[in-house]
């Protein structure tokens, strides 16, 4: 809860009240919070001036050491008829639950959103986290499809 003070009147004072996530409304919020939790690790350790395949494997360390059920770079069955094989392969599937894509660039574009429901639709999965490391503060996208 913040308060904030009203400029005209200090006396005057108004409380802006977020609303509540329920965990309800959250898909695999446990796992998120471990997931996020690797990823914040990694991104004080090695900094934000590293390529995606660094992040990965630094992240396929920290899943190894969580005994986190993972599949890296697993290539997802087709997401239609006449779709070639090997076109979606995300680079991490945790506990057959979450996607993650991991980036390094300046920012995170419309495409990478397009590609995140791409995995999504095709794994039959429905939570994908877009993680890019390049930002000066670590703020993962959660995806849900």
């Amino acid at each position: 809860m913040e308060r904030a003070a009203n400029q005209g009147n200090t006396n005057l004072t108004r409380i802006i009240r977020m609303p509540r996530i329920r965990q309800s409304n959250v898909l695999y919020p446990e796992l998120s919070y471990a997931i996020n939790g690797l990823c914040f690790t990694i991104h004080n350790k090695l900094g934000r001036f590293r390529n995606e395949r660094q992040y990965a494997d630094a992240l396929e360390e920290k899943l190894k050491d969580s005994s986190l059920k993972y599949a890296r770079e697993k290539s997802l069955p087709p997401s239609f008829e006449g779709e070639h094989n090997n076109r979606n392969i995300p680079d991490f599937i945790v506990e057959d639950k979450v996607v993650i894509d991991i980036k390094a660039k300046r920012l995170i574009t419309k495409e990478d959103y397009f590609q995140m429901k791409r995995y999504l639709i095709s794994s039959g999965l429905h939570l994908g986290i877009i993680v890019n490391f390049r930002q000066n503060v670590l703020t993962p996208k959660r995806i849900v499809g």
